[in-house]
């Protein structure tokens, strides 16, 4: 058995991983390209042909909605401004609740306070993470607006449930799909099964444009409230006659020509870089499936699961080695290993100060809603005691990289007996 490097043995991996790299020589064209014509953006903020942007923006949504199979692709700048824009093309308002998860990344919760909505949080899924159809079910009240729902770390949300759930109360369903391209549930693209989809184009994700979002729909007063709110709508209400200007206020969320060129040639290699993501996280997952205490992420059936994160489910009562000794060794391993994600949302400062808007508390003073410890005990238990993350959309392993890293968590596992008595002597010097 193998001393481990945490213990003063050699690492199994002594070279960091190459990251992930998506970008090529048809990216490098299509930027000379936009270059060369010196329209870097093509938007105007009134009524006219530019409205919509400039030709590259128009090809770039035209290969989006044929690619997700919808009537209208809205571009914008990041997906943290299509789901504002997407909460205000919904019609949140003022002490509104929107229903969200904890366990995601911060703007999901944002999203909402931007008009005075209120952040509702319902509990996550034990094993796929995303919102809990039951929980969402019983935190709805007769101020509840819309369904904010993640598909979280590359896997769908129970997004039909909660499709039906939504017009049976005549709530909107909006999907936040930044960490989930081309996952699917039943066949159907995730992003495209709400009212409207919110995907992300960000450095991080599966494939990008540096910064940048596309929001989806199939509704046609959607569509237009989503471009009105990109592109300083309050120019267009007499233009259009537009009898409802709720929400319609003069933000600038407008992608650039560049990040359209760029988003075109990356949208048509993204069935591959996708699928490249996915091959590895399933081969890391039967590597070391069964391994005493670690449950690999799962797929549900009908699912396609992409994994923008790799993210297991760790049990220390079963091994006698805590989750951070444990994640500590596999890092000396050379296997970068993260604990918990991110801490339920509404443990934020944010929330427990009840501070937002302005200096008077807008809008927590809306509600007597508060957000303490054990509001959703399962997210908690996966922060605190459960996750452990693999970002496989930052690395880009070879096949030898990737069997060195199946072997490493064998290794580590195989020597818990001298790392639970490793920390239990460190507990007590």
């Amino acid at each position: 058995m193998s001393t481990l490097a945490l213990l003063g043995g050699s690492p199994t991996l002594n070279v960091p991983f190459r990251p992930y790299m998506t970008i090529g020589a048809e990216e490098r064209a299509a930027v000379d390209r936009v270059m060369s014509s010196g329209r870097l953006s093509g938007f105007i903020g009134a009524w006219c042909d530019e409205f919509g942007g400039g030709p590259e923006i128009v090809k770039f949504e035209a290969a989006w909605r044929a690619k997700f199979g919808v009537k209208h692709a809205i571009s914008v700048n990041s997906n943290t401004t299509g789901m504002i824009a997407a909460m205000g093309a919904v019609g949140v308002g003022p002490g509104d609740e929107v229903i969200v998860p904890p366990y995601t990344m911060s703007a999901t919760a944002m999203a909402p306070l931007f008009y005075g909505g209120i952040p509702v949080f319902a509990d996550v899924d034990a094993e796929t993470y995303c919102l809990d159809v039951d929980s969402v079910r019983a935190a709805i009240t007769p101020r509840t607006r819309a369904i904010l729902v993640v598909n979280l770390f590359g896997h769908a949300a129970k997004l039909h449930e909660l499709r039906a759930l939504a017009d049976e109360h005549g709530l909107a369903l909006v999907e936040d799909n930044a960490q989930s391209p081309l996952a699917t549930e039943r066949g159907r693209y995730t992003g495209a099964i709400g009212h409207i989809g919110v995907f992300s184009l960000n450095y991080h994700k599966h494939f990008h444009t540096g910064e940048g979002g596309v929001c989806i729909t199939d509704d046609d007063d959607l569509a237009l409230r989503l471009k009105m709110i990109r592109n300083h709508g309050e120019n267009l209400v007499e233009p259009l006659n537009v009898a409802d200007l709720t929400n319609i206020v003069g933000f600038n969320f407008r992608m650039t020509e560049l990040s359209a060129a760029i988003g075109v040639e990356q949208l048509g290699k993204s069935d591959r870089l996708v699928a490249g993501r996915e091959a590895m996280a399933n081969r890391l997952s039967e590597g070391v499936r069964g391994l005493p205490g670690l449950s690999v992420p799962v797929v549900r059936e009908d699912c396609r699961h992409v994994y923008y994160v790799w993210g297991a489910r760790y049990d220390a009562s079963k091994t006698g080695v805590s989750r951070a000794m444990l994640a500590k060794a596999l890092n000396a391993e050379g296997v970068p290993t993260g604990e918990g994600y991110v801490q339920p949302l509404y443990m934020l400062p944010l929330f427990q100060k009840r501070v937002a808007i302005g200096g008077q508390g807008f809008p927590f003073n809306l509600t007597n809603r508060h957000y303490g410890p054990g509001l959703c005990p399962v997210a908690e238990k996966l922060h605190h005691e459960q996750m452990l993350e693999f970002w496989i959309c930052s690395f880009d392993l070879s096949d030898a990289e990737l069997q060195s890293t199946i072997e490493a968590y064998h290794k580590v596992f195989e020597n818990l007996p001298a790392l639970a008595d490793f920390e239990r002597r460190q507990a007590q010097a």
